[in-house]
């Protein structure tokens, strides 16, 4: 087939960032066998994707709108595939329910879409498939950042999350395919790699081929040794599993970027036992306390969830104390609500009135908007040095600190992929701005 004939083919992605990284290997691997081209335009597409989240709020209602809206705007014979973890959870239902959709992939079978994008009600939903050691096609994203999947599934039971149910049980990729992948990235232009994982720092734990086991530590050794890799990041890490020997190699390597994101979810310890989160409120304070005395511009970001069944007006108060203790970098909140096929649909009895858990959501917000308000002017005057990405239609370039803030100045294409140093001079409770400066 000539380039000019060539397919089209449309993700829309919902959800995390391991699910960026799985369009990324649907795109990759639907290009390379079955010659589709990406397009922005869902109507230009002969094939639609819908790569979905069950995290995220009514998740059943929202694919079923969302694919209705495709199958209405969608060109003649142009074909719909459902992937990732609600495809997982709901499997041939989505065809019966649907029955316009084409095919259905599961979030643990994203190596299967070259086999079922042909095949009219292919439903491959197993999350006992391994894909740990599957060469996905290479994806060609940001120029100057690599995302990498260093395992697959998640071994931990939290009882707001499904993420087990979809994903099935941890497999760690092997070591040398992941130092592999980040070389070719390297060499493709990358200066940056981001490593993830559902719990990044049980890496090492399984393999698919029995080895014996290793750390997430040595792995981040490993990485780091490859020559023109300037920077590592990796998401989420488990604060349960921050031991010691991983907060120092965190510290000491020059390579590993200095924002670190710790899931608290909440500050009560009663709490976090009815979540099943393994920590207490001391430990997580703890080991920030560490991690902040070892890196003196460590960012610190976090996952809060407020309102979980059984939560009292004290259990709040002790996340609030969590978040005035540690003063976190930034924090993605949100309001408890249940979740299909997870522990915690049995706590109803538990659950929290609506009002008071909005009320408990926006003053959490608002302390945390004061903290920033009060904190971030800090940083005019100030110079960061910056990895710049992109180039924005209003003449200013964009980038990222060391640890992990975005910064924007006036700049144009000739810094892209370079390190820069800005000089400060406004700055929003989430980004700086300022000028280059040699």
């Amino acid at each position: 087939m000539g380039k000019e004939e060539s397919k089209k083919l449309f993700i829309q992605t919902l959800g995390c960032q391991m699910n960026d990284t799985d369009s990324q290997h649907i795109a990759a691997e639907l290009k390379k066998y079955k010659d589709y081209d990406t397009t922005d335009n869902m109507e230009d597409a002969d094939l639609i994707i819908i790569n979905t989240c069950s995290v995220r709020e009514k998740p059943v209602q929202k694919l079923f709108s969302e694919i209705g809206q495709f199958n209405i705007k969608k060109k003649d014979g142009a074909k719909i595939g459902v992937c990732g973890c609600t495809a997982s959870h709901l499997g041939k239902d989505i065809i019966k329910r649907a029955p316009y959709v084409d095919f259905v992939v599961g979030a643990r079978n994203i190596s299967k879409i070259k086999d079922v994008v042909d095949v009219k009600g292919a439903v491959e939903i197993s999350i006992d498939n391994d894909e740990s050691t599957y060469e996905f096609a290479p994806a060609k994203t940001n120029k100057y950042r690599a995302s990498v999947n260093i395992s697959i599934g998640c071994d931990k039971k939290c009882t707001y999350c499904i993420v087990p149910n979809t994903r099935g049980e941890e497999i760690s990729i092997p070591p040398e395919m992941i130092v592999e992948q980040v070389k070719k990235a390297v060499e493709d232009g990358a200066v940056e790699v981001m490593l993830l994982g559902q719990n990044v720092n049980s890496y090492g734990r399984r393999f698919s081929d029995k080895r014996p086991k290793y750390t997430f530590t040595k792995l981040l050794q490993d990485v780091s040794k490859i020559d023109g890799l300037e920077r590592i990041r990796f998401t989420s890490p488990h604060p349960l599993h921050m031991d010691d020997e991983f907060i120092e190699e965190f510290a000491k390597n020059p390579k590993i970027s200095k924002c670190i994101h710790m899931p608290l979810q909440s500050g009560s310890t009663e709490i976090l036992r009815a979540m099943k989160r393994g920590y207490t409120k001391e430990w997580f304070l703890n080991r920030a306390k560490k991690l902040r005395d070892l890196v003196p511009n460590l960012r610190i970001t976090t996952d809060i969830i407020v309102a979980f069944p059984g939560e009292t007006q004290e259990d709040f108060e002790d996340t609030l104390d969590v978040v005035n203790q540690v003063k976190f970098d930034q924090i993605f909140n949100f309001k408890y609500s249940p979740r299909p096929e997870t522990e915690a649909l049995n706590l109803k009895d538990l659950e929290i009135d609506d009002e008071i858990g909005s009320a408990r959501l926006t003053g959490l917000i608002e302390l945390h908007k004061r903290y920033l308000e009060e904190c971030m002017p800090k940083l005019i005057g100030s110079t960061v040095n910056i990895l710049v990405e992109s180039l924005k239609p209003n003449g200013e370039v964009s980038g990222y600190t060391d640890n992990y803030l975005q910064v924007f100045a006036k700049g144009s294409d000739d810094v892209l992929g370079k390190f820069v140093n800005v000089k400060v001079t406004d700055v929003t409770r989430t980004a700086l701005k300022g000028e280059i400066v040699e």
